[in-house]
């Protein structure tokens, strides 16, 4: 389907164990421990050349707290946009999350959009934020950076029905893959950058899914 070269950091993770079964006929390099760490530069970079797009899912073991960043996705973030400029690849597809702004206070009449300052409900979407703002910074360094404000996918690939929010930002297997083509696929963007909403066409959704790949959610 596609001769370039897709590095995924963190492939053995559900969001990428979902992507490997979806991208059959793509050409995909995964980039895992112990193997590989995001979090050391020069190992990365060695793994990024001939790489056309990256996909970084990889994330700490430690889980973020209310108020403490996790200084590990943070470096990884940091490694993957540095890397990647260096390594000369064309495009990164950074995983950010529907916690980088709070939605459940959202009563606005519309759908929350990733147009409005993000005000974030913790540290974790605080950090998500400052990946997004990181990913504008090395935009401007010739590279397509990608922001995917992703819902909650899950291993049974099931709508969690019985949690009310949980419902809403739930992100199908099937849309996962089908936005995660139309990024690989996309021509240039506007400005070399872009934050969208992942989440699927869910009864409670609040989430303004608008995106300039046009990937339509199901």
């Amino acid at each position: 389907m596609s001769s370039s070269l897709i590095a995924i950091t963190g492939s053995h993770g559900i969001i990428g164990t979902v992507l490997l079964k979806g991208l059959k006929g793509f050409n995909i390099k995964s980039l895992n421990l112990p193997e590989v760490d995001a979090r050391n530069y020069e190992q990365l970079l060695s793994n990024l050349n001939g790489v056309d797009t990256v996909i970084h899912l990889a994330k700490s073991r430690d889980k973020s707290t209310e108020e403490s960043s996790n200084e590990d996705d943070l470096s990884m973030a940091r490694n993957v946009y540095k890397a990647a400029v260096e390594a000369k690849v064309g495009r990164v597809i950074m995983a950010s999350s529907v916690h980088a702004d709070n939605f459940y206070d959202w009563k606005g009449a519309d759908k929350l959009s990733v147009d409005r300052d993000p005000v974030p409900f913790s540290a974790y979407g605080a950090d998500k934020v400052y990946i997004e703002v990181l990913g504008r910074k090395y935009s401007k360094q010739k590279l397509d950076v990608f922001c995917i404000r992703f819902g909650g996918v899950n291993a049974e690939d099931r709508c969690p029905e019985n949690d009310y929010w949980e419902a809403a930002v739930w992100l199908s297997h099937e849309d996962c893959i089908a936005m995660m083509k139309k990024c690989i696929s996309a021509d240039k963007i506007p400005h070399n950058f872009v934050v969208f909403y992942a989440v699927s066409k869910n009864k409670n959704s609040v989430h303004d899914t608008s995106n300039p790949v046009n990937w339509q959610p199901r």
